[in-house]
């Protein structure tokens, strides 16, 4: 039997730094906000070894310490930060909103800001899981000034894959970049600039068969799908970009969504179709993909928040 319904000002879904940074702003405004950190909570960059791209680290900072700051310094605001997940909403009428935690307790919130992230899709072979941080990753942008002048491959055939491999091209000595079809998903324009770019070399009809290395990556080996062929390669870094895919499926009956899955908001804001529930981070954001942004549009959809229970309380009031 569940308990009774529990009645919070703020619901922050998920955490990493889009949560975190809207629990932050939250709990300064005094919105009392309660935090469901979910499946992974930190989101991300827990499973991410150094991060030396975030502004106020010169000497950089490893992903899990750089996750445990933000809960810490979200928690000495006020932050109520709870382990569990979302697991189903009730979007449908106006606030309160009613959340089920776990499939066994409900919340009732005046608010909701959703912080759900996004997944990288990986390939499913067991050495890169293994070697996850330790040679592999799935952002290029975040990860490639590690192999700076070294060989690396990359896994995709769509703009995101090209635009990686071209960005990779820059800091590399030597860019692989694996297709598994005879040709490209990506633009024209896209597939241009990957041609004109000397030491970026395109294997089509191309699958990874092992990424090789115990303790780091030192290798590929890879299959040809037409003729069976394998072949080994040396390499440093292991780029994976075959899509991300966003954790909005509890939301779809409510919350508008593009085609794959990410929550349209309101152009320079984090507003969603539903009034009082806002969306920032990875959830939303298909394009940057980064913690300082996800941080960024976490402040966005807190101080919307805020906006939205004064407008409340001052027509109530009225």
């Amino acid at each position: 039997m569940q308990a009774e319904p529990e009645r919070i000002e703020c619901l922050i879904i998920g955490s990493g730094p889009a949560g975190y940074t809207a629990a932050i702003y939250a709990a300064r405004a005094d919105m009392k906000p309660v935090m469901y950190a979910g499946m992974q909570p930190g989101g991300q960059l827990t499973i991410t070894t150094e991060v030396d791209n975030y502004p106020g680290y010169p000497e950089g900072i490893m992903g899990p310490e750089m996750m445990e700051n933000f809960r810490k310094q979200a928690e000495r605001f006020g932050t109520d930060v709870r382990y569990g997940m979302a697991t189903k909403v009730d979007f449908s009428g106006k606030a309160p909103f009613k959340i089920e935690i776990d499939e066994k307790k409900t919340i009732l919130a005046d608010t909701v800001i959703i912080a759900t992230g996004a997944s990288a899709k990986w390939l499913g072979i067991p050495s890169e899981e293994r070697l996850n941080g330790k040679g592999v990753s799935a952002c290029a942008v975040c990860d490639g000034f590690f192999f700076r002048g070294k060989d690396v491959a990359i896994v995709g055939a769509g703009d995101t894959a090209a635009e990686e491999a071209s960005y990779l091209a820059k800091i590399c000595k030597k860019v692989y970049m694996l297709v598994r079809r005879d040709e490209f998903r990506a633009s024209k324009a896209m597939q241009n600039r990957v041609f004109n770019t000397p030491n970026i070399e395109v294997l089509f009809n191309t699958e990874t068969d092992e990424i090789l290395g115990d303790s780091i990556v030192n290798g590929i080996r890879v299959k040809n799908i037409k003729t069976g062929e394998k072949k080994e390669f040396p390499i440093q870094g292991f780029f994976v970009a075959i899509g991300h895919q966003p954790n909005t499926d509890i939301f779809k009956e409510f919350i508008d969504m593009d085609e794959t899955g990410y929550i349209k908001t309101v152009p320079g804001s984090s507003k969603t179709n539903v009034e009082g529930v806002f969306a920032c981070g990875d959830a939303q954001d298909k394009h940057y993909r980064q913690a300082v942004t996800a941080a960024g549009s976490g402040c966005m959809a807190a101080l919307d928040a805020e906006r939205y229970l004064a407008a409340k309380a001052h027509a109530t009031a009225g």
